[in-house]
């Protein structure tokens, strides 16, 4: 055997020892993330922080809790940029909100809000289609860290022309200035849209539903998963899902080979936007 693959299988080794510790101990379960998604998350992680060995970061990560928030974080959910994805909200806006104007009260889950960028992109938009009042928004993430700097509202200053410029090309009926004000390095936004959400910590992984909701969002973390865990997920999804509620994906992901597949008619396959549907399916999951 080469020396390049003993080190492979060396650290394949090393990564399962650190995944077996962390839910051991911690109780975070990797063991059924897509093995490529975990190790490039492990290495970014070590290149980070200096450490040359896996052994040696799983030493650091089980015994020092900022090295655990920071890779918790490496698995956070994408919610890098305001109105990033203009497309989605623009579908969200025509083909979503006109169906949450039926409901006295609709709760929304967005799984893996990370920092919280989308998640108050959605309470400016709810709030512009004057239904944010009688909404409430649950912002869960498997990262206390990101959890806590969502719960802020604070994004740096530097992305505020990006951000502006993403939400009037999602067909925002305002000023962005109206939501989000520059304050030194910071650019903070208003108050007002903490008022209907809630954040907390949820791992897709380990945890069961938490309510029923009318739209859930779960965007860019399928792809994260083995096909195990994306069925473990698509299941809870389907349990937490009200009759003719509404799932939003990746633009990449679709419900093709899940389980549920059958139970749910596309909306807008281009935006990942599909509706939770009843009717005689030949899925077996939907025919019980």
């Amino acid at each position: 055997m080469s020396t390049k693959e003993t080190d492979s299988g060396l650290e394949e080794v090393e990564i399962e020892l650190l995944l077996e510790g962390l839910h051991r101990y911690y109780g975070y379960d990797f063991r059924q993330y897509e093995p490529g998604a975990v190790r490039v998350r492990i290495r970014e992680s070590m290149m980070a922080g200096r450490i040359p060995t896996v052994s040696r970061f799983q030493e650091k990560v089980l015994h020092e809790p900022p090295f655990l928030d920071r890779f918790l974080r490496a698995f956070s959910g994408s919610g890098l940029s305001m109105f990033s994805d203009a497309g989605l909200y623009r579908t969200f806006r025509s083909r979503i909100v006109p169906m949450l104007k039926t409901y006295p009260f609709v709760r929304i889950w967005y799984a893996g809000c990370s920092t919280g960028e989308e998640v108050y992109s959605l309470a400016i938009l709810l709030e512009e289609e004057q239904i944010y009042s009688r909404c409430r928004i649950y912002a869960t993430d498997l990262s206390g860290e990101a959890v806590r700097e969502a719960r802020k509202g604070t994004f740096p200053v530097t992305r505020y022309e990006e951000y502006e410029s993403n939400y009037g090309k999602s067909g925002g009926k305002g000023l962005f200035a109206d939501y989000c004000k520059k304050k030194g390095n910071r650019m903070v936004a208003d108050p007002s849209l903490k008022s209907q959400i809630v954040f907390s910590e949820h791992n897709l992984a380990t945890d069961g539903s938490i309510n029923e909701f009318q739209v859930i969002v779960c965007r860019n973390l399928l792809d994260s998963f083995n096909q195990a865990l994306k069925e473990r997920v698509d299941a809870l999804i389907y349990e937490s899902l009200s009759r003719f509620g509404v799932l939003v994906l990746g633009a990449t992901e679709n419900m093709r080979s899940m389980p549920h597949e059958g139970c749910y008619a596309t909306l807008d396959e281009g935006s990942g936007v599909y509706q939770k549907i009843v009717t005689k399916v030949l899925s077996r999951a939907c025919n019980r």
